[in-house]
């Protein structure tokens, strides 16, 4: 039996169930590597047979010459499953050992009934990915060295090396979801794909790839804009979040707000840049909170027919424009989504009106009845957002991948 990844020479705990996988986990590194090696058994309660299992450990690595803790651990399922309240015990335990790193025994059956159950409860790339070879948990590196070997294999090296093993009688229990994949669902695909396991295990790794480079395209994005870099935890739940989320998505890192639309995320550094209304009175520039709109004289473009001064003001609901004088009159919610414009940034754009009309809008254009003709001199408006407030935008974006 060949493992997928050699550990490192440091120490390492070997979580020991007593079950074929993780003695065999303990035997291979024991007689293959020269790490020094002691073994965790958690101890959960929910079987009768629970004591014998954990005398096995100890008996076993008595004999091996292996150092053993057990822990005995209360079960809580409040609202889980049994199943994930006694992994959530285990990992309890997991990150409080004096241990940098933890050797899990999953293999590669394993990883294809995970990444299943996973798609089938309608997971995204994160739960196609499966279980990782190498993941940190609260300040532990967690290992899985069997992840690419198969489960025969792994039997195959017990019987070979005459290994004892103890049997959990709920792995015959099919109300538990992975016995009953394991048991039902998964030989009758087998039936019509017998390579599944492995095309599901190998599917995970190309999973596992992309949704690591999501990882670091994030990370990089906010490194550019001079945000610290998050924990590894939150930046995996800000992708999910991003990822998953819609126009609200809204969170908070370093002092900035982060957002997400139409799969571009976006980063606003200023928290407030509102400003009541103010008169512009024919200037080259005007400057406000968010930036500084521009105007230009130019022939047979912009807006002419005006009667200074024009009002400069942030929308306040309901505002209607007709850039085309083809097309009807629409209200700017319909304009601003058709051009792309995020949520966030339309209430903060600034607004030109003649008393109560509408003139022009940013990235919008001019209202059509006040449109210079050909002949005409026209005004030409241009709105600069602050780089320094961040109204990312093109280039400035960084992507979610679909």
């Amino acid at each position: 039996m060949a493992s997928s990844r050699k550990p490192p020479n440091a120490s390492i705990a070997v979580a020991l169930s007593g079950g074929v996988d993780s003695v065999v986990l303990l035997h291979w590194l024991k007689e293959n590597t020269k790490v020094r090696l002691r073994a965790v058994h958690v101890h959960h309660g929910l079987s009768p047979n629970a004591d014998a299992w954990a005398k096995f450990c100890v008996a076993l690595c008595r004999r091996w010459k292996v150092p053993l803790s057990v822990f005995r651990v209360s079960v809580k399922r409040k609202d889980k499953g049994l199943e994930a309240a006694a992994r959530e015990a285990r990992y309890r335990v997991f990150a409080n050992l004096h241990c940098p790193m933890i050797c899990l025994a999953h293999h590669q059956d394993d990883q294809a009934e995970t990444v299943l159950m996973n798609l089938l409860r309608g997971a995204g790339v994160r739960g196609a990915r499966g279980m990782a070879p190498e993941t940190r948990y609260r300040g532990k590196t967690l290992l899985r060295p069997l992840l690419g070997v198969q489960r025969q294999s792994i039997l195959d090296y017990a019987r070979r090396h005459r290994l004892a093993w103890v049997e959990d009688e709920s792995n015959a229990d099919e109300l538990l979801t992975r016995n009953f994949v394991r048991r039902k669902l998964g030989p009758l695909i087998e039936e019509r794909f017998p390579g599944w396991k492995a095309a599901l295990a190998r599917a995970a790794r190309h999973f596992s790839k992309k949704e690591s480079g999501q990882e670091e395209l994030l990370r990089s994005y906010l490194r550019s804009k001079g945000l610290k870099a998050p924990s590894e935890k939150k930046l995996v739940e800000m992708l999910k979040q991003l990822g998953a989320g819609g126009a609200r998505t809204l969170l908070e890192h370093d002092g900035a707000r982060i957002r997400v639309y139409r799969k571009r995320i976006s980063v606003e550094l200023r928290k407030d840049d509102s400003f009541p209304p103010i008169a512009w009175r024919g200037e080259a520039r005007l400057s406000l909170p968010g930036g500084e709109l521009r105007f230009k004289r130019v022939r047979g473009r912009g807006f002419d027919a005006v009667t200074l001064p024009l009002l400069v003001r942030q929308r306040s609901g309901g505002e209607r424009l007709q850039p085309d004088a083809r097309r009807p009159r629409r209200t700017l919610k319909n304009l601003f989504q058709e051009a792309g414009v995020p949520p966030w940034e339309r209430d903060r754009l600034p607004l030109l009106f003649d008393g109560a009309a509408l003139v022009w809008v940013p990235g919008l254009g001019v209202e059509a009845r006040f449109q210079a003709g050909a002949t005409r001199t026209g005004w030409l408006p241009e709105w600069r957002p602050n780089p320094l407030f961040l109204r990312n935008s093109g280039r400035g974006h960084a992507k979610i991948a679909g």
